[in-house]
């Protein structure tokens, strides 16, 4: 009877550590060839596809050769799978009629799949400035998340340090100052609308309002129902806040004043760069300087000549 429970908890142990190994080589990364419409979008994904010229080149080249680089997914509860690297790819495998697509399928956790995901796009040779602030954001929350421990799972390891913040350690990853990563993030706190005018402003759409980075971060401090009542404003006006307009908002913002009134108000108020300028070229005046004179010196002589004229006017009409 000892010899039966004997033999009995043997076969238990042999059926668990066999159970764990399948476990271990089903956990192991592996090449397949997996159905397309098997393969989910990561979650918010933060990456446009654009149909571009390299998008185009990328469409070709997977209609001839198949994908040379296979994509990275992991695979899900429910026995499909989520596109981790390879957004593009499988976009341009849909548009070549290509039913499946070559994939390394590798279990993660979330967070490390977040952190490869925004590590692998940020190699892109144009990144909008939306793009770049929701994938900051959400590599500095899994960042966090795990502790900072950045050299197990990015694919720009650094030392660990405990005197970095994740911030720090993504702007030395990218190149990005820390101020600009911050200035980024700050992007997300923009309503849609206000937010696709910052892309305007990379992608040089001229038929499209334009908001340069710098006023756009003061603008992300508003207050919602105040970003939505902005961009009416703007739409009606036809023109975005100047920097030093968009920090004006931001502080009557903070004092609980800022309404429709006052932004028009704001907004009406004469920008530096719409003041009429008046120039003269340099090749008219020239004659009447020594060569190598600063222009600043010219400016002010003109000035005082200008003044010397109009006081010997008055004295004429006297």
């Amino acid at each position: 009877m000892a010899k039966n429970s004997a033999a009995g908890l043997l076969t238990s142990l042999d059926d668990l550590f066999s159970t764990q190994e399948e476990r271990e080589v089903a956990a192991q990364p592996r090449v397949e060839d997996i159905p397309i419409d098997l393969i989910d979008d990561f979650p918010n994904h933060p990456f446009k596809v654009r149909m571009d010229g390299a998008m185009v080149r990328l469409v070709e080249s997977v209609g001839q050769y198949g994908v040379l680089e296979p994509c990275l997914i992991r695979p899900k509860p429910d026995g499909r799978y989520e596109m981790v690297a390879g957004h593009r790819r499988k976009e341009a495998c849909i548009m070549a009629d290509r039913p499946s697509i070559r994939c390394i399928v590798q279990e993660m956790t979330d967070d490390q799949a977040t952190i490869i995901m925004v590590d692998s796009n940020l190699h892109r040779e144009e990144i909008l400035p939306s793009e770049k602030a929701f994938a900051y954001k959400m590599k500095l929350d899994a960042m966090k998340r795990q502790g900072l421990r950045t050299d197990l799972t990015s694919a720009t390891p650094l030392p660990k340090s405990e005197r970095k913040t994740a911030r720090q350690i993504i702007a030395e990853q990218t190149g990005e100052s820390h101020e600009q990563i911050r200035k980024l993030i700050r992007l997300t706190y923009l309503i849609p609308k206000i937010l696709e005018m910052v892309d305007n402003s990379v992608l040089k759409e001229k038929d499209k309002l334009q908001i340069a980075l710098r006023p756009a971060v003061e603008l992300s401090y508003l207050a919602e129902q105040e970003q939505y009542d902005l961009h009416e404003t703007m739409l009606t006006e036809d023109r975005t806040p100047s920097h030093a307009q968009a920090i004006k908002m931001r502080k009557f913002s903070q004092d609980g004043r800022l309404n429709m009134d006052v932004i028009f108000s704001i907004m009406q108020e004469e920008k530096p760069n719409q003041k009429e300028q008046f120039k003269i070229p340099r090749e008219r005046i020239s004659k009447y300087f020594a060569p190598g004179t600063p222009v600043q010196k010219m400016e002010d002589t003109i000035i005082k000549a200008l003044e010397l004229y109009r006081k010997r006017q008055r004295d004429l009409q006297r």
